[in-house]
Formats: C-alpha cells, structure tokens, sequence
C-alpha cells in the first residue's frame, strides 16, 4: 500500500516510521529541516511542499497514493489537505484534529471537508487516560472484541510480589494469558521458566474480571476501586476525562483557576465538582484533601505545571498520578521521578492513526512498542493457518513472534489452551512482533 503522510512533526514522524516496514511511505512538508531528519531516519520519501498546494501534493504523486494522513499540528490545514486531496484523487483521506467540534460536525455527514476518516487528539487522549483510572495500577489499557478481552500492561516495581518470579508461578489466573514482557525497550515473549525481574512490564491478555484481578497481584498493596479523582485543568481535554467519568457513574472534581472557564465547566458538568484555585497552592490542596484523592490527573498548559502539579498531589498523600507530557521525551522522565503515568497526546493520535491504518486486515490493533509489537484481533475464515487444527498444531506453522493470548466465539470468552481447536468466524487476539506481522497477516 502506498501511503502520503502530510505533516513530519511528531505524528506524522511516527506514523511514517511505524508503517514504513509493511508500506511505501511517503512524507510531504513545509519544512525543509524536518524532511531531511526524516529521510535519515526511516525508509520513506520525504519531499518539502504544502500538502495544501495541489502542485505539491502532484509532485509527491498523490494520484498513486491509497491512503493519505493529514497530521500536521493545525486542524484547518489537515481538513483543507484532505479536501484538495479529493480534488484530484479517491484515496482514503484520514485527518487529525485537536478540536472536538470539527470531529462532530463530521460525525453527523461523513465525507465531510474531504474526509473519510478523522482522530481527535483531545478526546482520544481523554479516553486513554480514563481507561488507566479505570484500571488504576496499569501503565496501559486497550479492549477488544466489543469488551470482551482486555489487554493491559502492569509495571513490576521492587514492592510487586512478581519480582524474581517465573511465568509458570505468576501464571494463576484462568482466562488470562501472559503474551510479552518489556525488558529495556525490548519485547520478550515469556515462557514457563522465564524470571520476571524488577522494572519488566508484563503484557497479559484475558476477560476483564480477571485481568482486574491480575492487577491485585501485581501490586496487593494498591487500591484498585477508584471512587475519589481529581482532575487539573480546564482545557478540552479535561472537561473531556470529566465528561467521561461522569459516564461511568464517577462524580469527579475538577480544578481550574481561571474564574470563567470554571463558571462554565460548572454549567456543563452536572455531576462534577469545579473548584476554582491555583492547584499548585500546597495549603489549598490539603484544605481539600486532595491528598485522600484515589487517582489525580494533571492537565495544565505546560509539563512543568503538570510534573510539579503530579509530585505535589503525591506528596500531600494521593494514591495515582496521571499526567500529560506534550514533549514525548519528557514521558519516561515523568515516570522515573515519580508520577505513576505520562501520556503524551501526540503518541496516543499516531498510535491510533497507525492502528486505524493496520485494521483494513484487522479488526483491532494496539502497539505495544513502537516497531516491536502489537495485539490484534482477526476474524479467521476456514482458509486461515489456525482453523480445525489444535493450537499446539497450528502454531508450528506460523513464526515465533506470536502468541494467542485469548479466542472469543459467538460472544463468549474462550481461553486458548493448546488443545483449543479454532472455528471458522472465531475472534483471535494475538500479540505479533514486527518480525513476524507480515507472515502473520498473511496466514491468519
């Protein structure tokens, strides 16, 4: 597949280089600077040209291309990439947005500005940060197969029982499966006698319940009933995670020290308690016991606000910190001092670009690490590998890099043991390592 990214910021630079190992990659922007760091750093074509230039966009030969991703940080100028796009092609057109109202004006009339498909950074962001409140000790949550099966990634830290154990010991849940560990940035697939050390990330895939459960295990001393959360910020993206948790039967506060803006996320958030105040006042956050809060999600207008915000609520005795980093190296420096998750907004929008562009051969993906693995689920048809065989059987024929970690059918959880035999229109969810993906792809 040939595909025309616009935009070599930090979207698009991650889009291009997650999909240059499977795709032709093409990279149009205005900057000159940004399209040579490219061409150096991945196996695409990076060309300098305004993806809303129609010469441009002809000179990157946009009539070839079978998808077009307009990811450049303006919202105005990704919708009129992908308008001018249609003028001369019906490639699919797929635009990131960080204002909610362009997404909903496009939810009521699809195709609308020349787009097939649009992300909103904002409220993608919020539902990636109320997924981890809902699943408090985990650095990573993603559902599939309509809820189904769950796909989480803990953090063994040097309080986790786990440390020193192996899989076969760990591994007492039924219906979960451990399909990876993250060692140092690299994927490893676990078996039976593999150690899990201090500071592995363990990657399991299972029915919801049980994942849950998991999650007591790896951190018994943490409290995984998050009933009291804090939100930091008046932005879209925090009116967003409010909205979301009022969803889900939560009654949050929400702090914010502009008078207006907090007047009017009042008015919007019936169940949400708004507090306006300088988070960062020590004295105000204890005379609120902000300290008995069970998760606090930091989302002011810079990482420095949110770092001190994160450290502080800590400090005065909250139980989980989440906070948004908008520079992506500062997500690890975040996690080492202290706060318990980063989330960066721009990974979270390439991440789901990326997936979505993957799910034309899958139902679902999630990235575990970029360039090293993903979870997908495939509906299998009777000309897959996996049909009509035992597992044990129908592995042998596919590469190492891939383990089953759950099968759902007709819409029930099956959990897959090496004597399952997979049916025809059976759900599997698997983790893949790049290695292995296109191979995968093809026999599934």
């Amino acid at each position: 597949m040939r595909i025309l990214v616009i935009g070599a910021g930090e979207v698009g630079s991650s889009i291009a280089g997650s999909l240059a190992d499977a795709h032709e990659i093409v990279v149009l922007d205005v900057d000159g600077e940004r399209v040579d760091s490219l061409t150096f750093e991945h196996d695409v074509l990076a060309i300098q040209g305004d993806g809303t230039s129609l010469d441009d966009l002809e000179a990157a030969d946009v009539g070839s291309a079978d998808v077009v991703i307009a990811s450049t940080d303006e919202d105005e100028t990704n919708l009129a990439a992908c308008g001018t796009v249609k003028t001369v092609t019906d490639a699919f057109t797929i635009a990131r947005v960080e204002q909610p109202s362009f997404l909903r004006t496009w939810q009521r009339s699809r195709g609308v500005f020349g787009v097939d498909f649009m992300v909103c950074t904002d409220l993608l962001t919020a539902q990636a940060i109320v997924r981890i409140v809902g699943l408090p000790t985990a650095r990573d949550v993603d559902p599939f197969a309509n809820g189904l099966v769950q796909m989480a990634e803990f953090e063994v830290d040097e309080t986790s029982p786990l440390a020193g154990q192996t899989v076969a010991e760990a591994d007492t849940f039924d219906a979960l499966t451990f399909v990876a560990l993250v060692r140092d940035e690299e994927v490893v697939l676990p078996r039976g006698d593999t150690v899990i050390e201090q500071n592995d990330q363990i990657v399991v895939i299972g029915r919801p319940d049980r994942v849950e459960a998991f999650a007591g295990a790896v951190s018994p001393e943490a409290q995984t009933d998050v009933e009291d959360v804090v939100v930091v910020g008046g932005s879209t993206t925090a009116y967003q995670v409010a909205r979301l948790l009022e969803e889900r039967g939560l009654s949050p506060t929400l702090i914010e020290q502009d008078e207006a803006r907090a007047r009017e996320l009042a008015e919007l958030l019936p169940n949400t308690t708004v507090l306006q105040h300088d988070a960062t006042d020590r004295d105000f956050l204890e005379r609120e016991h902000v300290g008995d809060a069970d998760f606090v999600v930091s989302m002011l207008d810079s990482d420095e606000k949110n770092l001190l915000v994160a450290l502080l609520t800590k400090r005065v005795g909250a139980a989980r910190t989440v906070a948004v980093a908008d520079n992506p190296q500062y997500v690890p420096l975040f996690q080492t001092v202290g706060v318990d998750v980063a989330v960066n907004p721009r990974e979270v929008t390439a991440e789901d670009i990326t997936r979505f562009t993957r799910e034309r051969q899958a139902e679902n993906v999630a990235i575990i690490e970029p360039d090293k693995a993903e979870v997908l689920e495939v509906e299998v048809d009777a000309d897959s590998v996996l049909v009509g065989r035992p597992i044990r059987e129908a592995v042998a024929d596919l590469p190492a890099g891939f383990v089953i970690g759950a099968i759902t059918r007709d819409g029930e959880f099956v959990t897959p043991r090496g004597d399952t035999v997979v049916e025809p229109n059976d759900h599997v969810i698997a983790l893949v390592t790049s290695e292995a993906h296109d191979e995968v792809a093809e026999k599934l």
